[in-house]
C-alpha cells in the first residue's frame, strides 16, 4: 500500500537546489523590451527597464531579447552593464519558462568572469540597481564556481544588511542548508527554525520545515521527538485534507515520501506502532496518518521482518478499526504472511479480514475494491478448506476432513449473499455441509441455491437437496418417517414447479409412490403413481413401479377392474424393469389372476351370477393349471348351483373332476353333484354319486344310507332294500336313540316292501325287546310284528288237533297256546291302547279255539258207551270254562266302545259272542249320533 506518487530517495531531494531571484511569476503575467531610447543600435543601448504586466507577451520573441542581451554582455566593458544584462537574462528565463540565455557550461563561465564586476561595483560603493540582488547573485556566482563559503558569506551579509529582502528566506535556507551539508545540524536546525520564524515563502517555508525534520533527526535519537513533529507538520502543510492526499502536489512528491519513511524509520528504532500512536496523541486527526502505519510496515517488510510488519498493521486496526484504510492493513498482512511463506498465518490473515470486516454495516463502508478483496479472500479460503478437506478424507483423516469442510461451507455462506455467484456458492456450500456431515444445513444450502439464487445448474442443487432429504428417509422410523417422507414430498412439488418433469423426478415420483403405500397413504400414492405415468418420457423402471403400486392400491380399495388393468400395464414392462423377470413375471400374473378372481367374487357377492362365474372363467387364461385358477373354476360351479343353475353345476363340476382328479377340491365336488342332481330331479344320479364315493371312503356306510334315503324318496325299493339290508348285516349296536330308530326303520320298509319279512320281524321284535331307546314308531312297528307272530303260532296252535293220545296233542296244543299268548301280550306291552282291541279278540279266539278243539276232540275207541259219555262230559266241563273266558275277552272288547271307539277287532268280538251267545249278541244294532237336541232322540 502505497501513496499514487513515485517515491525517490532521501539522497536526491538533498541534492535538489533549485532557486528563484524573485519568486515565481504567474502564467498571466508577460514582459516587454523597449529599443529607440537613447541608441539605435545594442552598442548605443542603456539598461533596459522591464515593466511587468499582466498581459500577453509580446509578438517579438523571448529568444531573441535574450540573444540581445547576450551580446551586450559580452560587448559592454561596463561591470553595472554586464550585470544588469546578466540579470536580465535569468528573469527572462523565469519569466518564460523557456531555455534562454547561456548554457550550464557556458553559464558557470560567466559567473567566474562576472565576479570581478561585482567586486568593482561594490568597491566603489555606489550601485544603481539593489545591493540586495548584487549580494544574492554574488552569492550564486561563488556557488557555481565551487566557492560555498564565499557564497555563504554573502548570503549571511545580504541577510545582515537587508533583513526585510525578499531575498532573504531564499538566503536562509542556502545558510541553513549549507550548515546541514557541514553537519552541522544543530545549526541548520536554527537556521530553517528562523526562517520558518520569520518569513511567509511558502515554498521555502515547505522545504526548511521538511530539512528542519532532517536537521533535528541527524542529531540522533534525543531529537527525533522534534523531528517527527516537524516531518508532520510537513504533511499537514502538504496532505492537508482527503483531496489533497487523493492529488498531492507533483513537484513535493518526493518530499513527501522521504518524509514518510524517515518517520517510519525512526519508529521503527523505537517502539514501531506504540511510538507512532504516541506522536500522534494529542493531535487531531489527519488524512495522512495511516500513511505512517503503512511506510513503517512496509518498512520492516523491505527488512524481512514480516511478524514486526504484521503487528503495525494489526496495530492501525485495533487503534482506527472503523478508519477507511484498515482494509487495506488486513490485506497488506496477507501479503506480508505470503512474502515470509508462512501459508498457514495468510490464511489466518485472511480469515482475519472477513472477520473484522463481515458485518454487514462495516462492509458497506468499504470501497468496492475492498468489498472485492473481501470476497477473494472468501473464496480462496472456501475453496482451500474444502480441497483441505479432500485430501484429508483421501488420507482417512475423517474429522480433519469433517472440520475443513465446515470451514470452507462457512466461507461459501458468508459470501454468498454477497456475491453475484450466490447460486453456485451456496451450492458448493451445501456440498461441503454435506461432506462434513451437517445434512441439515447442507439442505438449507441447496434449497437457496436451487430457489433462491437461481443459476445455471440450480436444478442440480434441487436434486441435491432431494438426494439428501431422501437418503434421511431411509434412517427414519415411526412418526419421524412420515415427517421425513412428507419432506421428500415437498422438495418433489416444489422441483417439479420450479424446473418441470424430468427423468430423475420420474424416479423419485415412483420411489414416493411406494413410499407412501408402504405407509398406507393410498391416496398420496396414487396421485405420485399418477404423476409417473402421465409424463411420457417416463422410463420402463419408472412406469413398472408405478403402474405396480397403482395395482396394489386399486385391488386394496376393491377396484378390482382398475388393478386388473394396472396389472397388465406392468407384465410387459417386467422383462426391461426387473432383473428377475421371471420370477416378477409369474408373480404378476398371480397378483391379476387375483384381481380377476376378487371380480370373480365381488359379483357373486352381488348376486351377479352370469359375470360372476365369467370373472372365474377368466382367471384360467391368465395362469392355467394354478392354485388360483383351480380355486376359481370350483368357485365358479359353487355360483352357479348357489344361483340355483342346476344342469350348468352339474357340467362345471363334472369338468372340475375331470380336469383335476386329484386336487384337494375335488373329493368335494361330489356332495355338489348330489345337491344338484337332487335339486335338477335327477335323485337316482344323486345316489349313484354318493355310492361312488362310498367305495372311497374308509367308513362308505353313512354315504351308502344317504343314498339308501334317496333310493326311498325316488321310490327305488330294490335298491334301498339291497343298502338296508347290507348295512343291517354288519351295523353294530345302536348306542343312540337315533340310530335305534334308523335300524327299525330300516327293517320296517323291508317289512312293508315284502322283502326277507319273517327274519326281518324277528330282528325288528329282537332288537326293540333289546333296546333301551323307543319310539311310537319303533314300538307300534314291534307291536305289530309280535301281533303277526301271535297270529301266526294262532294258526298253528288252531291246526293241532287233539288226537290220541290226547295228553302229547293237548301237551302240544297248550304249549303253541301259550307262545301265542305271549306274543299277544308282548305286542300289547309294546303298542298299548293301540293294539289292544286285536290282542283281546286274539286272546279270547284261543280260549274259545281250544274249546271248540277240546269238544270235537277224537273219544277214545277202547271206551265203552258209558264211559265215551263220561269222557265227553268230562271234556265240556273242561271246555266250559275256556268258553267262558273267550266270552269274558270278547266281553271286554266289547266294552272298550265307549271309550276307545269302534273298530275292526271289537267287530269281530261281537261277531264272535254272536256266535257263542246268540240270544244275547245275536241282533240287530243301530249306532245314532247323540246330540244334546232335545227334539232328536235314539234306540
Amino acid at each position: 500500500m502505497n501513496l499514487p506518487f513515485a517515491p525517490q530517495s532521501f539522497a536526491a531531494l538533498l541534492v535538489t537546489v533549485m532557486t528563484l531571484a524573485h519568486g515565481s511569476v504567474s502564467a498571466q503575467e508577460s514582459f516587454r523590451v523597449e529599443l529607440g531610447r537613447d541608441g539605435e543600435t545594442l552598442g548605443d543601448m542603456r539598461p533596459v527597464f522591464l515593466k511587468f504586466e499582466s498581459r500577453p507577451l509580446p509578438a517579438i520573441s523571448p529568444l531573441e531579447v535574450a540573444r540581445r542581451y547576450q551580446k551586450l554582455f559580452e560587448s559592454s566593458d561596463e561591470p553595472e552593464v554586464r550585470i544588469d544584462a546578466l540579470n536580465r537574462l535569468n528573469n527572462i528565463r523565469d519569466r518564460s519558462g523557456e531555455d534562454v540565455g547561456f548554457s550550464e557550461e557556458r553559464e558557470a563561465a560567466i559567473y567566474e568572469e562576472v565576479l570581478e564586476s561585482y567586486e568593482s561595483i561594490l568597491a566603489k560603493g555606489s550601485f544603481s540597481g539593489r545591493l540586495d540582488e548584487l549580494l544574492y547573485q554574488m552569492a550564486k556566482a561563488h556557488a557555481l564556481i565551487g566557492q560555498p563559503e564565499q557564497s555563504i558569506a554573502r548570503l549571511k551579509q545580504l541577510v545582515g544588511l537587508y533583513p526585510n529582502s525578499e531575498l532573504v528566506p531564499e538566503a536562509r535556507f542556502r545558510i541553513a542548508e549549507a550548515a546541514f551539508s557541514a553537519g552541522r545540524y544543530a545549526e541548520a536546525e536554527a537556521g530553517y527554525r528562523q526562517l520558518l520564524e520569520h518569513d511567509s515563502h511558502q515554498e521555502l517555508a515547505a522545504k526548511a520545515r521538511y530539512m528542519l525534520g532532517w536537521s533535528q533527526f541527524k542529531q540522533g535519537n534525543p531529537a527525533w521527538a522534534r523531528a517527527s513533529a516537524s516531518f508532520m507538520a510537513v504533511l499537514d502543510q502538504q496532505l492537508p485534507d482527503h483531496s489533497a492526499l487523493a492529488n498531492p502536489p507533483a513537484h513535493s512528491m518526493d518530499m513527501l515520501e522521504d518524509t514518510f519513511r524517515v518517520l517510519a524509520l525512526m519508529a521503527s528504532r523505537q517502539s514501531d506502532a506504540r511510538t507512532l500512536a504516541d506522536w500522534l496523541d494529542g493531535r487531531e486527526s489527519s488524512a495522512w496518518q495511516h500513511l505512517l502505519y503503512d511506510r513503517l510496515a512496509d518498512l520492516h517488510a523491505v527488512e524481512r521482518r514480516y511478524v514486526r510488519a504484521v503487528s503495525v498493521n494489526n496495530a492501525f486496526v485495533s487503534e482506527f478499526a472503523g478508519h477507511t484504510a484498515s482494509p487495506d492493513f488486513l490485506a497488506q498482512s496477507v501479503s506480508y504472511w505470503q512474502l515470509a511463506g508462512n501459508t498457514s498465518k495468510a490464511l489466518a490473515a485472511r480469515d482475519d479480514y472477513i472477520q473484522r470486516l463481515g458485518a454487514e454495516a462495516r462492509f458497506q463502508t468499504m470501497t468496492p475494491e475492498q468489498k472485492g478483496l473481501w470476497a477473494q479472500y472468501s473464496r480462496f479460503l472456501a475453496d482451500h478448506y474444502y480441497a483441505t478437506g479432500t485430501d484429508l478424507s483421501s488420507r482417512n483423516q475423517t474429522a480433519a476432513a469433517s472440520e475443513a469442510w465446515a470451514k470452507a461451507a462457512h466461507y461459501y455462506e458468508r459470501l454468498a449473499p454477497r456475491s453475484e455467484q450466490a447460486g453456485e456458492l451456496l451450492h458448493l456450500a451445501g456440498d461441503a455441509r454435506l461432506l462434513a456431515g451437517d445434512r441439515t444445513e447442507a439442505v438449507r444450502n441447496f434449497r437457496a441455491a436451487a430457489y433462491d439464487h437461481r443459476h445455471g445448474h440450480s436444478r442440480d442443487s434441487a436434486w441435491a437437496a432431494i438426494r439428501i432429504v431422501r437418503e434421511d428417509l431411509e434412517l427414519a422410523s415411526g412418526e419421524s418417517r412420515t415427517a421425513a417422507l412428507l419432506v421428500l414430498s415437498n422438495e418433489e412439488q416444489r422441483y417439479a414447479e420450479a424446473f418441470g418433469p424430468d427423468e430423475r423426478l420420474s424416479g423419485l415420483r415412483a420411489d414416493l409412490a411406494n413410499r407412501w403405500y408402504d405407509l398406507g397413504e393410498f391416496e398420496r400414492a396414487l396421485h405420485y403413481a399418477s404423476s409417473t405415468l402421465t409424463w411420457e418420457r417416463a422410463g420402463v423402471t419408472e412406469r413398472y413401479a408405478a403402474w405396480l403400486v397403482t395395482a396394489r392400491i386399486r385391488q386394496k380399495n376393491n377396484e378390482f377392474g382398475l388393478a386388473e388393468r394396472a396389472w397388465r400395464e406392468a407384465l410387459p414392462l417386467a422383462d426391461e424393469a426387473s432383473q428377475d423377470a421371471e420370477s416378477q413375471r409369474r408373480s404378476l400374473l398371480e397378483q391379476l389372476a387375483s384381481a380377476i378372481y376378487q371380480q370373480g367374487e365381488k359379483a357373486a357377492r352381488a348376486g351377479d351370477a352370469t359375470l360372476a362365474v365369467a370373472h372365474f372363467q377368466r382367471v384360467e387364461g391368465v395362469m392355467p393349471g394354478s392354485e388360483i385358477a383351480i380355486k376359481a373354476r370350483y368357485d365358479a360351479a359353487n355360483t352357479l348351483l348357489r344361483a340355483s343353475d342346476w344342469l350348468a353345476a352339474i357340467n362345471e363340476l363334472q369338468r372340475f373332476r375331470i380336469d383335476y382328479p386329484s386336487h384337494e377340491l375335488t373329493p368335494e365336488t361330489s356332495e355338489k353333484l348330489v345337491l344338484a342332481y337332487q335339486e335338477s330331479g335327477q335323485g337316482l344320479k344323486a345316489a349313484e354319486e354318493l355310492l361312488n364315493r362310498s367305495e372311497t371312503l374308509a367308513n362308505p356306510w353313512p354315504t351308502r344310507l344317504r343314498a339308501a334315503a334317496i333310493f326311498h324318496a325316488e321310490g327305488d325299493s330294490a335298491s334301498r332294500n339291497q343298502l338296508y339290508k347290507n348295512w343291517l348285516a354288519v351295523a353294530p349296536t345302536p348306542d343312540s336313540a337315533d340310530e335305534h330308530v334308523q335300524h327299525q326303520t330300516m327293517r320296517q320298509r323291508l317289512i312293508e316292501s315284502g322283502d326277507s319279512v319273517i327274519a326281518v320281524r324277528e330282528q325288528l321284535l329282537a332288537r326293540e325287546r333289546a333296546s333301551q331307546w323307543h319310539s311310537d314308531g319303533t314300538l307300534k312297528w314291534a307291536a305289530d310284528a309280535a301281533l303277526f307272530f301271535g297270529a301266526q303260532t294262532a294258526e298253528r296252535f288252531a291246526g293241532i288237533a287233539l288226537v290220541h293220545p290226547l295228553e302229547q296233542a293237548l301237551a302240544r296244543k297248550q304249549a303253541a297256546m301259550q307262545q301265542a299268548q305271549e306274543y299277544l301280550q308282548e305286542a300289547e306291552s309294546f303298542a298299548g291302547d293301540g293294539v289292544r282291541s286285536e290282542v283281546l279278540y286274539r286272546r279270547a279266539e284261543l280260549y274259545r279255539t281250544l274249546a271248540s278243539d277240546l269238544m270235537s276232540s277224537e273219544v277214545p275207541a277202547e271206551l265203552n258207551e258209558m264211559e265215551a259219555m263220561q269222557y265227553q262230559m268230562l271234556l265240556e266241563e273242561e271246555a266250559f270254562p275256556l268258553e267262558e273266558e273267550a266270552m269274558a275277552l270278547h266281553a271286554r272288547n266289547h266294552e272298550r266302545i265307549p271309550t276307545e271307539g269302534f273298530d275292526e277287532w271289537i267287530q269281530r268280538s261281537l261277531e264272535a259272542l254272536a256266535t257263542m251267545h246268540p240270544g244275547r249278541y245275536d241282533r240287530q244294532l243301530r249306532w245314532m249320533s247323540w246330540t244334546t237336541d232335545t227334539n232328536q232322540g235314539g234306540s
